[in-house]
């Protein structure tokens, strides 16, 4: 039986994990957050993969390509986040489940940061954990495919 497959988008910026406000976002990279992915996606039986960009439109290509492709679906759409309608109209074509995920507590941040527009269309919503918080909505993602 061919394993389950999960993309996880990042959106803009974090491909500056690491360099960026790190006393807010942490020390971790990008890449290493990918890498990590992967390997507890073997251990939970998914297939990952993962998909980083600066651009709305392109973020919103794959989703609309994940609608086809993959069996869940998480996102830190980043700024986004408070912002795309155009990302909410994507993530609605998803049948499977779909975890907003956010490396700060966007709640504990500037007021502009408080109202999440994906939340709304979102499974799922987890802040504040760091990157930790990425693997705990892959393996929370995990459980409800089974």
């Amino acid at each position: 039986m061919a394993s389950k497959k999960v993309l996880v988008i990042h959106g803009p910026n974090l491909n500056m994990l690491g360099k960026r406000e790190p006393e807010i976002y942490g020390t971790t990279r990008l890449d290493d957050i990918n890498k990590r992915l992967a390997e507890l996606g073997k251990k939970v039986g998914l297939t990952v993969d993962t998909f980083q960009s600066n651009h709305e439109g392109a973020i919103i290509d794959k989703i609309q390509e994940a609608s086809q492709k993959y069996d869940g679906l998480i996102i830190n759409p980043a700024a986004y986040t408070h912002t795309s309608i155009a990302i909410i109209d994507s993530l609605l074509l998803l049948k499977g489940p779909v975890i907003e995920v956010h490396l700060s507590n966007i709640y504990r941040r500037e007021p502009f940061r408080h109202k999440s527009m994906v939340a709304g269309v979102a499974t799922a919503t987890l802040g504040g954990f760091g990157h930790h918080g990425y693997y705990m909505a892959l393996e929370a993602i995990a459980r409800m495919l089974k």
